[in-house]
């Protein structure tokens, strides 16, 4: 839904078109240009032009039409080197989408497993509550027949309002998760999916630098970065070819139906065609193509410079993820235990509460540990499944 739905991803993939469409108008060059022209004209017959221009063309009444065609032969290798430099943006741009898609399938596995974790936290409220409340009533009974204190009945209710409190507060966390899945999904509604847990993923890989080579090969945003260098690299032989000569071919063609009335202008044909062949050779326009080279080139080198930077990022990105998917991984087994201790302590706790062996802080404290037990063992679940998510990102495996 989201690589459908999301604007990130339409847009990224709108430039990503657009990028091929550049590719198409600079490999335009190689093909011959033709425009056709209709001409009606107005003058004074047999007067010249006397400003403006060095000529001075004879001026009559007309009407026609032609052919114009332009034909490149060759400008010395600038444009095969122009038109892989789009080439090369354009890829660098596909990449740049595939980045994005990741972005976004990154955002989704957050927000599920965030709207996961925040109903498996509604569920351990109201058990919470559930619990709770039945020892407030078996404590207002038991202090109505005068067998526990008022202090009990105290200690059991301010129990109970501390779980509607975190009821209260797993219900706005879930209302929140709703909202971030429904923008992650590409839509401003909330709307309350049904989602299906997802198996435990598997352990961390063991290898770090065979990962850390595996993202800088993986991660789009490292191959983008490399086709622009080669983009860039072909701009400054493009930019370098700017000084040679430029050949091309120009042909004209067309039609005179209508000349000056009484045929004024006898030595006028009534057809015309030509064909010239013209080199363009550059002699001096300021140092504009030198300028021009030595900033393709200065790209060029900022170019290395951010595939550099991109590598040490990926680097330190593989090892702050593998080190926290290594670490929620290692921290579920002792939440699991945690979670076995504590309800062992709160049926301790609970009978000797009953035989009267106990006070209700201990019974308070007992419940207390196992509702902490209970959310540490979910977060550590969602935690891993999250931190696996994040490493997967960070090596370029999402799909």
């Amino acid at each position: 839904m989201a690589l459908k739905n999301h604007p990130r991803v339409l847009a990224s993939r709108a430039n990503y078109l657009r990028a091929g469409e550049v590719t198409t108008q600079v490999r335009s060059a190689y093909y011959p240009a033709v425009n056709g022209y209709v001409t009606g004209a107005q003058a004074n017959v047999n007067s010249r032009l006397g400003a403006g221009v060095l000529n001075d063309p004879r001026l009559f009444n007309h009407f026609g039409s032609g052919l114009t065609l332009s034909q490149l032969i060759t400008d010395s290798g600038r444009t095969p080197n122009l038109v892989a430099n789009a080439r090369f943006e354009a890829r660098a741009s596909q990449q740049d989408y595939q980045a994005t898609r990741f972005d976004v399938i990154l955002a989704v596995d957050e927000a599920y497993y965030e709207v996961l974790l925040s109903q498996q936290l509604i569920k351990v409220a109201e058990q919470t509550v559930a619990t709770r409340q039945t020892v407030v009533d078996q404590v207002t009974q038991l202090t109505k027949n005068q067998l526990k204190s008022q202090v009990d009945l105290s200690f059991a209710q301010v129990n109970l309002s501390d779980a509607q409190l975190m009821l209260i507060r797993a219900r706005d966390r879930l209302s929140t998760a709703y909202a971030n899945l429904g923008q992650a999904l590409g839509t401003s509604q909330a709307i309350q999916y049904q989602l299906t847990p997802q198996a435990m993923p598997p352990t961390p890989p063991a290898n770090l630098d065979q990962l850390i080579a595996e993202a800088s090969q993986n991660r789009p945003e490292a191959e983008s970065l490399r086709l622009q260098r080669e983009a860039a690299q072909k701009l400054v032989y493009a930019e370098r070819d700017l000084k040679r000569p430029t050949v091309s071919l120009i042909a004209v063609g067309g039609a005179l139906p209508y000349i000056n009335p009484g045929n004024a202008n006898p030595d006028i044909a009534e057809g015309y065609e030509s064909a010239a062949v013209n080199v363009q050779i550059p002699v001096f326009n300021g140092h504009l193509f030198s300028a021009r080279r030595r900033a393709a080139e200065y790209e060029l080198q900022a170019s290395d410079q951010r595939l550099r930077d991109l590598q040490d990022r990926l680097a330190r990105d593989v090892r702050a993820a593998w080190e926290h998917a290594k670490t929620a991984y290692e921290a579920i087994a002792p939440s699991q235990q945690l979670l076995a201790q504590a309800n062992l302590a709160l049926n301790l706790s609970q009978g000797r509460y009953n035989l009267g062996l106990a006070s209700i802080v201990e019974l308070n404290q007992g419940q207390l540990g196992q509702t902490q037990a209970q959310v540490e063992n979910l977060s550590a679940q969602y935690d891993y499944q999250e931190a696996y998510a994040a490493l997967q990102y960070t090596l370029g495996l999402l799909r």
